[in-house]
């Protein structure tokens, strides 16, 4: 036999207005950008009793804690003492929170005086500042870090970094910034020295 019992009419579906769109795209954006950061940082939790394992080169120090024992974890989370897949997956991320938060919100006019480069993760000295950045963003948006912890950011690392980072001699200066004539060009570094060679 048929359920001849009457049906209550579903709930009706929530309509987001037009106007509403682009406030719900950029905010969908920033939430798969912090949820990619969390997966990286879940990763990096999850290496750390396998890094914890990897012995120190010969002649470097072990890490010990206050009480004598051996500090367990990676030696250090910045970006320029990782290496192999580890450098790719913090890059990876790093590269989510400039596109996404970062450049959209502090990306100002490009110009010979404030250059910046596309192609930013190609210069070692932008992704070190970049990362250090992000690091410390991670840190002063936490709710650990108080009320005044965003405005801690901004101050103490936001403004020093642009600063540095977007200097008309900084890591971007040999990059053109018009965008019909585009050159993107990594200035080289020294040799090193060739002991013992003769001439």
């Amino acid at each position: 036999m048929a359920d001849t019992s009457p049906t209550s009419p579903g709930p009706e579906p929530y309509r987001v207005l037009d106007a509403d769109l682009d406030d719900l795209a950029s905010t969908l954006a920033k939430t798969m950008a912090e949820v990619r950061q969390h997966g990286v940082i879940l990763d990096r939790l999850g290496s750390e009793s396998e890094s914890a394992a990897i012995q120190p080169p010969d002649g470097a120090p072990e890490a010990e804690t206050v009480d004598g024992k051996k500090a367990e974890g990676p030696a250090s989370v910045f970006i320029l003492a990782l290496g192999g897949e580890a450098y790719a997956v913090e890059l990876a991320a790093l590269s989510d929170w400039v596109n996404y938060l970062f450049l959209p919100v502090y990306g100002r006019e490009i110009s010979t005086s404030r250059p910046w480069c596309a192609h930013w993760h190609e210069h070692p000295e932008a992704v070190a500042r970049l990362h250090a950045l992000w690091l410390a963003w991670q840190q002063f948006t936490d709710t650990e870090a108080g009320l005044s912890g965003p405005s801690t950011w901004h101050r103490d690392h936001l403004d020093q970094t642009l600063a540095h980072l977007r200097a008309p001699d900084g890591p971007f200066a040999a990059c053109t910034t018009s965008a019909t004539r585009p050159n993107h060009r990594v200035l080289a570094t020294p040799a090193p020295a060739q002991s013992g060679v003769a001439a």
